[in-house]
């Protein structure tokens, strides 16, 4: 099992599911900009000076739906995936589904959700 400190929030899934709506609000603003920015980057050259802006405006925006994450005592374990922590392991999330449906342990990842029964 995986190391936590004692600042650690522990969620159970009604409290998970509670803070669902939050999460994906902030997420899908997120996806939102970033597809936005996305699609201005496709075909543009690495040597244009827009590619460099565009760029980093996309990674501020990555790391700004980070931050909001974690400010809300959650973990964001890659680009709209999120876990709670149960105390046991993670209630895993990911954009766009629709509830709280899985969990995984602390040493599996996203490759090792399983269904919530």
């Amino acid at each position: 099992m995986a190391a936590h400190d004692e600042a650690t929030q522990i969620f159970s899934l009604d409290e998970a599911c509670r803070l669902l709506p939050q999460v994906k609000h902030l997420t899908a603003d997120a996806v939102r900009q970033a597809e936005l920015l996305a699609l201005q980057l496709r075909g543009l050259p690495e040597e244009d000076p827009e590619h460099e802006s565009l760029s980093a405006a996309l990674h501020g925006v990555v790391e700004h739906w980070v931050e909001g994450v974690r400010a809300l005592g959650l973990e964001a374990k890659g680009p709209w995936l999120v876990d709670f922590d149960n105390g046991e392991g993670y209630y895993c999330w990911c954009y766009p589904e629709a509830t709280v449906a899985h969990y995984h342990g602390y040493d599996e990842g996203f490759s090792g959700r399983m269904r919530i029964q």
